[in-house]
């Protein structure tokens, strides 16, 4: 709606002083949409990305590193060596902040014991790798809860941008009804220019009726 209005306004310039100052205001409303668009975008994208990310490293850490940890620790355990090492562990439906502490606890056992589990085969390289996929799972998390934060703060803004740009519409909505009253093909234009979101108006209800629905994803109107 905001780029509409704007194509028509300039257009039909007007002379009167509060719909100029209007435009105005709706050109910057539609601008500063426009970024928080951008951003939305792009904290969408982050999370996704995190969200993947943590699901291929959780795959390959528990088939790696952890599996072969679980390995060592039952043979050491048969051994009567209580090292603190869950060979047990699985990971079942933990949420990914248990899988986290788990997989951080079970680095934290092997690299204490490193010396005896070494007698039971465990490997420094599969040790050193377990730190380095948690190492990504943790720069993966922080992705996707940045991402999760950007686009939820960027949505919000959008919501408050859209019920401004309404309101300015609204307020232009009396002056150009009057401007355009002798002329039907322009009046319907406005009409059209002016309807929030693609839903059309009644030519007696005034612009900006609608407003978008909070929660999902909202764009800039076009």
């Amino acid at each position: 709606m905001g780029k509409r209005v704007i194509g028509f306004s300039d257009a039909n310039p007007d002379t009167d002083q509060g719909n100029i100052q209007s435009v105005t205001q709706v050109k910057g409303i539609v601008e500063r949409m426009g970024v928080a668009a951008a951003a939305q975008r792009a904290g969408l994208v982050d999370k996704a990305a995190g969200s993947a990310e943590r699901r291929k490293l959780r795959r390959e850490i528990l088939a790696g590193p952890v599996a072969h940890l679980a390995e060592v620790g039952k043979r050491a355990q048969r051994s009567k060596h209580e090292l603190g090492l869950p060979y047990r562990y699985k990971p079942g439906a933990q949420t990914y902040i248990a899988f986290q502490n788990t997989a951080r606890s079970m680095q934290a056992a092997a690299e204490a014991n490193k010396e005896v589990l070494m007698r039971f085969g465990l490997s420094e390289a599969v040790l050193a790798q377990l730190g380095e996929l948690l190492g990504r799972f943790d720069a993966a998390t922080d992705l996707g809860s940045a991402g999760r934060t950007a686009h939820k703060g960027a949505t919000q803004q959008l919501e408050e941008l859209a019920h401004d740009l309404a309101s300015v519409v609204r307020t232009m909505d009396a002056r150009n009804r009057l401007r355009f009253q002798d002329n039907r093909q322009l009046l319907e234009s406005w009409i059209s220019a002016s309807t929030v979101l693609g839903v059309r108006r009644a030519e007696g209800e005034s612009a900006g009726g609608g407003t978008p629905s909070a929660g999902g994803e909202v764009r800039p109107a076009a």
